[in-house]
């Protein structure tokens, strides 16, 4: 068992972090086989100087760090990422090229720096306006590749919804924040688990059913880490009908991953299915989300235990390089179980994101 009571220093976790952000900062595609091709689209899921999801992950984890530390570092990485980036232009607007308006609407907040508030606009209008539509108004999970026609998928979230809610916020614009609100009441319908308040990976209006009705981890950690973000992004009040909803969600989910979290303090790449292997970024995401709501008085406090013994399995799979362990690769939606078993395992990008996160987080415990 892993003894959550032992002290880490305080120095330890901030050198982790630094390591992490070294290596993400760094980290690039060397040999490509890591590349995806959809129809003469090259997708570069590893790199760091690219525009897309995993990129946009880890640049809220390195924000999150300097607003607590103020490290210069830090945030000459975020600044410089984005200046190049915006440099190059924009990408396609898809669910996950949105994810990199999180911390550039955070950015804009603390700068004001003017560059940025048209990607602001025109991003977050893209959403509300243009972004294909499900049955039901959901946001249509579309990517490079497959078009995913009326498909509800957990990532959508944290990649699109929690950027046009605080743009909405930001930008004083009632009408992205209904939109965001309204997004997390959808995928709440269709995507958690009424048995054990985890959620399916994803849903299609395409004959109606959850695929391989996956309860697969990275997916499910998005939530976990969506729900307090957003309660926290909006100041929902106590009593307010909508935090309430969410805070019932997320407690849920909570009660099922303290169930089924393996001795080691992580969890399986398919929650409930202890044959499936052991994967760390989920379990960086999970510790984050569970942690921040316990800080946030979200949630009981009894929880907490359950986010110390994953912070320190954590720390356990970081290695000299500074990149995370026991990664699974880019995950897209599975038609049976046996596709989530096999999906390999790498260090990838967002698992030094979701560590970052979970770090950064973790130095609460200090304060």
């Amino acid at each position: 068992m892993v003894d959550t009571k032992r002290i880490v220093d305080k120095q330890d976790v901030i050198a982790y972090i630094n390591k992490l952000m070294g290596n993400l900062a760094s980290i690039k595609d060397q040999t490509g086989e890591y590349l995806l091709h959809f129809d003469g689209v090259v997708v570069d899921d590893k790199s760091w100087e690219v525009w897309n999801w995993p990129q946009g992950v880890g640049l809220y984890g390195i924000y999150n760090y300097w607003k607590l530390s103020n490290d210069s570092n830090a945030k000459q990485i975020m600044t410089d990422w984005y200046t190049k980036r915006l440099e190059e232009g924009a990408p396609p607007k898809n669910v996950n090229t949105m994810a990199p308006l999180l911390t550039l609407a955070y950015l804009y907040e603390e700068t004001t720096d003017q560059t940025y508030m048209p990607y602001l606009n025109a991003w977050a209008d893209w959403v509300l306006y243009d972004m294909p539509r499900t049955r039901e108004d959901g946001l249509q999970h579309m990517t490079y590749g497959p078009e995913n026609k009326n498909q509800l998928w957990d990532d959508t979230l944290m990649m699109t919804v929690l950027p046009v809610a605080k743009i909405g916020k930001l930008l004083h614009n009632q009408a992205y924040i209904e939109e965001a609100k309204k997004q997390f009441l959808i995928h709440i319908k269709y995507l958690s688990d009424r048995k054990t308040g985890l959620w399916y990976h994803g849903w299609t209006f395409e004959g109606d059913h959850h695929f391989a009705e996956a309860l697969w981890a990275r997916g499910n950690c998005w939530i976990t880490i969506a729900i307090p973000e957003i309660i926290d992004m909006l100041d929902l009040p106590e009593g307010d009908f909508f935090r309430e909803y969410l805070l019932e969600t997320l407690t849920r989910q909570i009660e099922s991953l303290k169930e089924y979290q393996h001795e080691s303090g992580m969890w399986h790449t398919l929650i409930n299915d202890r044959t499936s292997y052991l994967e760390a970024s989920a379990t960086a995401g999970f510790a984050y989300g569970i942690l921040k709501s316990v800080h946030k008085r979200y949630i009981g406090a009894e929880y907490k235990e359950v986010a110390l013994k994953a912070v320190h399995a954590i720390m356990e799979e970081i290695n000299e390089q500074g990149a995370l362990q026991k990664v699974s690769v880019g995950t897209g939606m599975g038609d049976t179980l046996d596709f989530y078993r096999q999906i390999p395992m790498t260090t990838m990008p967002y698992g030094q994101s979701l560590a970052i996160l979970c770090l950064s987080e973790f130095l609460y415990s200090y304060c």
